[in-house]
């Protein structure tokens, strides 16, 4: 299967646009770890890091959960792999597959993506609990745009090492 990717609009509004480009980077890593088995996708960069293709979609999924709906539509739920205060342990994917990890980003982003949708404005505001702080729909998109473009910036030496490949 291979992953589409959509350019982020040239000429549009703000929302359009932060939804254009977070679209954009969603699928930049599944790129990233397009053809490449459960065995590769675990693969660690270097040592002491445990960072891996896999460890990064688990990241991002537990990113989007807790930005979308714990934050802005108030969710009482738990992370999957994380505690409150460790992104980090989602990292270790030792054991992971690339069906449960891409499952759970997949139904996290299709989470995010319904209540962007459904939210009046980009104004809509939520609480984070774990800080205190109360943050615009605006921020989390941005934030979760800068999240991807730098983990993307990873997956593409993770990659590279893995099996060469390179490039956007």
């Amino acid at each position: 299967m291979t992953v589409e990717r959509p350019g982020p609009p040239l000429t549009a509004g703000e929302r359009q646009t932060l939804r254009g480009f977070l679209d954009h980077h969603r699928a930049t890593l599944a790129m990233k770890c397009e053809g490449l088995g459960d065995e590769d996708l675990r693969r660690l960069s270097m040592p002491p890091s445990t960072l891996s293709l896999l460890g990064l979609v688990r990241h991002m999924a537990e990113v989007e959960r807790s930005w979308f709906r714990r934050v802005i539509n108030g969710e009482d739920i738990p992370l999957v792999w994380s505690d409150d205060f460790d992104f980090q342990v989602a990292y270790d994917a030792s054991t992971a597959t690339r069906t449960e990890a891409f499952d759970a980003w997949q139904r996290e982003v299709d989470h995010a993506r319904r209540i962007e949708a459904e939210a009046e404005s980009l104004d809509v505001t939520g609480h984070d609990a774990r800080s205190g702080d109360d943050f615009s729909l605006r921020l989390v998109m941005l934030h979760l745009i800068q999240e991807y473009a730098r983990h993307n910036g990873h997956a593409d030496f993770l990659r590279e090492g893995i099996d060469g490949t390179v490039g956007v």
